[in-house]
């Protein structure tokens, strides 16, 4: 097991930093909106702070995998944000939970280890890991809350972790292929022939849960909640 950085002074220490917390996210946000029964998490702590864990093998397997997919792609720069997707069993949008990552550094994957240089004006930077993880303890806090705050999802909901691209960033494709291009809803880009493309971006509602800014680790993160979880019974 790698030692963790200490301080956040180039970009391998920030996604190490970034990966570890999405972890921590992905399990709050299953225990917190029911995906699976609670009896299925464990109690632990990160950031010194009481968290649940889903024990089940393969669901840690599989969030273990989708965070390794997702620091492959931030390490060539070219995501802006990370979000899980809850879907109903009729694959409609129900919560997205966005993490917002556009303003971290670009960087070479080759120069992943170089320390940043001083911005102008400004003297050495070193940002304490312990000063960013008292800023992601409140995100976690405060991403629990925003879940405990919403109504109970119906049964047989789904979940994936999705990337939305920065701008002319080229779409993962390669053998083996662990993504998969979203349905057009959710998808960025011109309409074109198609009124359905990014339909389902922004939601209906929005809850916005916290900034993090610390040197160049800046990360917002919010919540979106679809159109189908306000239709009626009738619609």
């Amino acid at each position: 097991m790698a030692t963790p950085p200490t301080l956040l002074t180039n970009y391998q220490s920030i996604l190490q930093t970034f990966t570890d917390f999405l972890t921590v996210a992905i399990h709050t946000i299953l225990y917190e909106r029911a995906l699976y029964p609670s009896t299925t998490f464990i109690s632990t702590r990160k950031y010194n702070f009481p968290v649940r864990q889903n024990r089940h093998p393969k669901v840690c397997a599989w969030i273990n995998d989708a965070v390794s997919n997702v620091s492959t792609l931030m390490l060539k720069g070219t995501v802006r944000r990370v979000v899980v997707v809850i879907y109903n069993q009729d694959l409609e949008v129900m919560e997205r939970y966005l993490f917002d990552v556009e303003r971290f550094p670009i960087v070479d994957p080759k120069e992943a280890l170089t320390e940043f240089e001083a911005r102008e004006g400004q003297g050495e930077m070193k940002i304490s890991v312990t000063d960013v993880e008292e800023q992601l303890r409140a995100t976690i806090r405060r991403l629990a809350y925003a879940c405990s705050r919403m109504g109970p999802l119906p049964e047989g909901c789904t979940y994936t972790v999705a990337v939305e691209l920065r701008d002319k960033a080229d779409p993962p494709i390669g053998h083996p292929q662990p993504w998969i291009p979203s349905e057009p809803s959710l998808q960025t880009g011109e309409k074109g022939s198609s009124e359905n493309i990014g339909s389902d971006l922004g939601g209906v509602k929005s809850t916005p849960v916290r900034l993090v800014e610390a040197g160049e680790f800046i990360l917002e993160t919010w919540v979106e909640e679809g159109r189908a979880k306000y239709h009626d019974d009738g619609d």
